[in-house]
């Protein structure tokens, strides 16, 4: 791994932190955050799928076709978010946009960031340098090759807030917790959560890669069954007008109820949408 010198620009803005419980119900429509001609953004909730996968076949409920629905006209998707990861999920109304923005997120001209609650108090600011292996799914990716050479994964952090918690986990007397800012400045899948799952401060609520004794703490202690990674912004230049797209996501109840629990709610402030990455964010004790 690597640590950064460099100013990395983070948008974030969460907004309120009292923010109804964003759970995908057949009759509840999905939030839409960003709205055009030619696009259109949700903010996903924890658990949906973004479209129809041969990995949860019993599922019934996706996004794309809730929005289709919901709208009344085909969308495309031009980026992926895992299942149990909730916030801003960007679709095009049209082939040809979906095109552009799919080339811009190749191209690496979008900005991502997202709020992350790991174990452990991690570095101030960290970029991670980890080629990562392709995750395949036997039922999904079975003509896939599984000796593909390791792919190029850059993560980048800042820490904004830390809390220990009087409850013993494991050999330890009490529970220590970080709040991430995080910027992926690749895509590969489950990049974050197998990133910070190498430096070992892996996400609260992650079940694949994470730490079944503090996913247990927060569940019995608050509540909390979901995985604590929020995508909260996603900025870019428009495909068809070129000006510059800021949208944002609100935190759902369930996360809100974190933040708030741990006195973190001063953390989250608006400046965080143009403050480089280094300064005056980053949690300094």
């Amino acid at each position: 791994m690597r640590y950064t010198s460099k100013l990395l620009c983070l948008g974030l803005c969460l907004g309120s932190v009292n923010t109804p419980n964003k759970i995908a119900e057949p009759d509840q429509p999905l939030e839409i955050v960003y709205r055009d001609r030619w696009l259109v953004a949700i903010n996903k909730p924890a658990g949906l799928l973004v479209h129809r996968s041969m990995i949860d076949r019993h599922e019934t409920r996706f996004a794309l076709q809730m929005l289709r629905n919901q709208i009344g006209q085909h969308v495309y998707p031009v980026h992926r978010l895992d299942k149990p990861t909730s916030g801003v999920l960007l679709f095009a109304l049209g082939p040809d946009t979906a095109r552009l923005m799919t080339e811009q997120f190749t191209q690496r001209k979008t900005n991502k960031a997202y709020l992350a609650v790991v174990r452990g108090f991690t570095d101030k600011e960290e970029t991670i340098d980890y080629p990562l292996k392709e995750e395949l799914d036997r039922k999904s990716d079975r003509k896939a090759d599984p000796d593909k050479e390791p792919q190029e994964a850059i993560t980048s952090y800042c820490r904004l807030a830390t809390v220990e918690l009087p409850y013993p986990v494991g050999r330890y007397a009490t529970a220590r917790y970080s709040l991430l800012l995080i910027k992926p400045e690749t895509g590969r899948k489950h990049q974050i959560r197998r990133h910070m799952k190498h430096v070992f401060h892996p996400i609260v609520g992650d079940t694949t890669h994470g730490d079944g004794k503090h996913n247990d703490l927060f569940r019995q202690q608050f509540d909390c069954h979901r995985l604590l990674l929020a995508a909260t912004s996603l900025s870019f230049s428009h495909p068809i007008t070129g000006e510059r797209v800021f949208i944002q996501a609100p935190l759902d109840k369930s996360y809100s109820q974190i933040i708030e629990a741990f006195g973190w709610g001063d953390s989250i402030t608006p400046d965080l949408i143009t403050t480089p990455l280094g300064e005056t964010h980053v949690q300094t004790s």
